[in-house]
């Protein structure tokens, strides 16, 4: 079958299209005949090793699949590896059924990015309703959700920061309130500003460095910034005791895969609820681009060049 593998952990100069024998399928295992990859950030910190979970060579990278087993159910699934390739073999209890009114790209839209906007708003915010928002790169997988979901679950004010007008009119498009350019000089009063001269109550971040810092400073006091990425590749300076005291300040970090070791199938309940508004027609994915097998490396380049809106997706079949 072909495949994309990393031999040596890099850029996307590492990732090459080769032929590989099909994946053995274990106990508790099935084998998915893949029609879409999905491609996340978290890919690319998984090809250079720099991700949460240590890489180990030779890898085929990719967390996310849709497609049919050999009894022709259609599955979208969660696996640590091995996601780029034409199949692809996935624990049976992270395989979820796709429901009819759900495409390809909804499905693999929901499975990562959709139950990270749905927790991060949820577990991590706790939000209330009323309650201001920012989305920082609100034009983004996570982010298109997360302001869909935000303005549904009651949000007073979204404001979504994205670094083009382009970007920035999708998101006003699917109901955020106002935006900000995220390239702002001073992003705290820039984010102040924009909520009326109000300091913000909840912000969702995964872009770490100083728009972490700035965005720190301007929550209002119980605020709550929700931290689930680093794609500036930088730290964060901010997050001291005394500037948490500061203003009753919170900052929770979240990892998906953590979200498997709560109690009440908090997973399921996330993903199934997100298929709902789906269908119901209440929440749409943002199609991103979609690349041959092939062109792999082009996906990741995009996706590091922070250019990208939407989700990215690859196809085994071309």
């Amino acid at each position: 079958m072909r495949a994309v593998q990393v031999t040596e952990f890099g850029g996307p100069e590492v990732l090459n299209l080769v032929e590989l024998a099909e994946p053995e399928v274990g106990a508790d295992e099935i084998l998915i005949d893949v029609d879409r990859i999905g491609v996340n950030y978290a890919d690319t910190h998984q090809a250079e090793n720099s991700y949460l979970a240590p890489s180990k060579l030779p890898l085929v990278p990719g967390g996310e699949v849709v497609g049919k087993t050999a009894e022709g159910q259609r599955k979208v699934a969660l696996i640590n590896s091995g996601g780029y390739a034409e199949k692809a073999v996935a624990n049976k209890y992270m395989a979820f059924d796709v429901p009819e009114g759900v495409d390809d790209l909804h499905a693999l839209s929901m499975l990562v990015q959709g139950t990270t906007a749905w927790v991060l708003l949820k577990k991590n915010a706790h939000l209330e309703t009323g309650e201001s928002v920012v989305v920082h790169a609100a034009a983004g997988g996570v982010g298109t959700i997360a302001v869909q979901l935000a303005k549904a679950w009651g949000a007073g004010r979204v404001i979504a920061t994205a670094s083009s007008e382009e970007k920035r009119r999708l998101a006003m498009e699917l109901g955020a309130d106002a935006t900000v350019d995220s390239n702002a000089e001073n992003m705290t009063e820039a984010l102040i500003e924009a909520n009326g001269g109000k300091r913000i109550d909840v912000i969702l971040d995964m872009v770490g460095g100083t728009t972490t810092d700035q965005s720190i400073a301007a929550l209002a006091p119980f605020g709550r910034l929700a931290f689930y990425g680093m794609a500036s590749r930088k730290q964060p300076k901010a997050v001291e005791l005394r500037n948490l005291l500061g203003h009753s300040t919170t900052v929770t970090g979240m990892w998906l895969p953590h979200v498997f070791r709560l109690p009440g199938n908090v997973f399921g309940t996330a993903l199934n609820d997100l298929f709902t508004l789906i269908q119901a027609g209440k929440l749409k994915a943002i199609a991103g681009g979609e690349y041959p097998l092939e062109d792999a490396r082009k996906a990741h380049e995009a996706l590091r060049s922070r250019g990208t809106v939407g989700k990215l997706l690859l196809d085994p079949r071309k």
